[in-house]
């Protein structure tokens, strides 16, 4: 299964240049994303998930897979602490979590 990445409805997104600028509503801070940051944000905004953003990486800037994905664990890292995205468990809306998951197919 997919690490569920979710960015928070407090946290807003304006576009200048190529480079983004996020504000969390809640804690009143900015922060600043350059190009690679700002790509990586726009792909969760489309809903992409963890492998598909680092594949999404290997081929528009052209990195070894090994280190796209350390870059990648890295920046949403820092995201997750600075609670600009929700990661995992928490990541899921609360409504889903209460429902049961479906059994694979053939068991």
């Amino acid at each position: 299964m997919a690490e569920e990445i979710r960015i928070p409805e407090e946290v807003l997104c304006r576009q200048l240049e190529g480079e983004a600028v996020l504000l969390d509503l809640r804690s009143q801070h900015y922060f600043g994303l350059d190009f690679t940051g700002t790509r990586i944000w726009s792909w969760l905004q489309e809903g992409l998930g963890r492998s598909e953003i680092r594949d999404a990486l290997v081929r528009e800037f052209a990195v070894d897979p090994a280190r796209a994905e350390q870059d990648l664990a890295s920046f949403l890292g820092e995201l997750e602490e600075a609670g600009l995205i929700l990661l995992g468990e928490e990541a899921i809306p609360e409504a889903k979590q209460g429902e049961p998951q479906a059994a694979p197919a053939g068991g």
